[in-house]
């Protein structure tokens, strides 16, 4: 084996070129196949981290009635006892995010428009998505005052601005009456354009107050040290809450259909990956027929002396093996170099296209996603394609006619 091996090596660098020309080929079939990846999957990871931040959470909990019937009826009381025992469920839990959101109607002395209302603790929803970052104008209320920040579309639609009075009006808890009047403290940016269209924030108690329910939120959003960890956290606070009337929802329970819009996006990258996996396959079998057929009388002349003709077989599969091994990995690591300094400088998004970026309430850059396993997955399926390859050369050797092969 150790022989045979050598044999390989000493043959590749033969002709230094050829293989350095096929090694490069590799390499750039990893990088484009990663790089590819990398910017498909970096759209969706930065769809889903606004949705969960902004609105589902990677975890959720709720009343088992909510998702159906999502009226402040089916509200859950909620306090320091009911926190500190999720918490101690699983280690990797690092808060629990109150919340109660309702529909109501929002008007100024001649507009009246539709709005969602979150009554939030502003302090842990900062800690959980940055909220306080969000605003442009104005400042955020505290803990209990009767105050409220819009998101910019929505003030944008009502014509009001910081300092302002708004009017909302609403029914509370079990056909309760909520209408109440708030000055408008600050003005945010909200990151989903739907969202940024129709949304209030105030705070936890002044919203329980408005909706007369004391105590009581509608969800609890789990944060966690990682997203990783969303399906073995669920799992324990599950087992908590066996026999209560509250359930634990994962991100795409809750938006099943963002889940389906990702997938259904993801054949289209798919597809341009498979064209690019037959390309790669193609330029890369030319190179390995090129090679065989250059060296047959080289094969013929090695069997008449007597070497057994699966080792010349094995000994060119050796080849092709070392040839997509150095390719692979050298392919890793220059992804791994082009993700990171895209990472660190991302490519920032110009014209009309930013504009329509921007509108849609992302920042104008082209994100990149930093998975590992895109790296490793797309070294193997390119190693993969190598090795398959190398059945050409061996199919070649095993059914050589010597003495043809002798005189070409």
């Amino acid at each position: 084996m150790k022989t045979l091996f050598k044999l390989a090596w000493r043959s590749l660098w033969r002709n230094k070129r050829r293989t350095l020309i096929t090694i490069s080929a590799l390499i750039f079939a990893v990088v484009a196949s990663v790089f590819m990846q990398s910017i498909n999957r970096g759209s969706h990871e930065m769809i889903v981290d606004n949705m969960t931040r902004f609105q589902t959470g990677y975890l959720q909990i709720q009343d088992y009635r909510f998702e159906n019937e999502p009226s402040l009826d089916n509200s859950f009381y909620y306090d320091g006892d009911l926190e500190r025992e999720l918490t101690e469920q699983d280690d990797r839990i690092t808060f629990v995010l109150p919340r109660i959101e309702t529909f109501m109607l929002a008007a100024d002395e001649q507009t009246t428009r539709g709005g969602f209302v979150f009554g939030v603790d502003l302090e842990k929803e900062h800690q959980f998505n940055g909220l306080k970052d969000r605003l442009v104008n104005g400042r955020f209320f505290d803990d209990k005052e009767r105050g409220v920040v819009l998101s910019q579309g929505f003030s944008d639609r009502l014509g009001l601005s910081v300092s302002d009075t708004i009017a909302l009006i609403g029914q509370g808890r079990f056909g309760m009456s909520a209408s109440g009047l708030y000055e408008i403290v600050g003005i945010m940016d909200h990151p989903l354009p739907d969202m940024n269209s129709r949304t209030i924030y105030m705070p936890l108690e002044t919203a329980r107050e408005l909706l007369s329910a004391e105590d009581k939120v509608t969800s609890l959003l789990i944060g966690m040290d990682s997203d990783r960890h969303t399906d073995a956290v669920a799992v324990n606070i599950g087992d908590f809450l066996e026999g209560s009337e509250l359930r634990v929802f994962t991100w795409p329970e809750l938006i099943p259909e963002l889940l389906e819009l990702l997938e259904f996006d993801l054949v289209g990258a798919y597809l341009m990956s498979y064209i690019l996996y037959i390309v790669i396959a193609f330029g890369f079998f030319g190179t390995i027929l090129t090679m065989t057929l250059e060296r047959i009388k080289e094969f013929g002349i090695l069997i008449s002396v007597g070497m057994a003709r699966l080792k010349l077989a094995f000994t060119l599969f050796l080849e092709v093996f070392i040839i997509g091994l150095l390719g692979v990995i050298a392919g890793v690591g220059f992804a791994w170099l082009l993700l990171y300094y895209f990472y660190l400088y991302p490519i920032e998004l110009t014209g009309e296209l930013a504009e329509t970026v921007i509108d849609m309430g992302w920042a104008p850059v082209l994100p990149m996603s930093f998975a590992p396993d895109q790296f490793y997955t797309q070294a193997i399926i390119v190693f993969f394609i190598a090795l398959l390859i190398a059945i050409y050369p061996m199919y070649r050797v095993i059914r050589l006619d010597v003495i043809s092969a002798s005189r070409s």
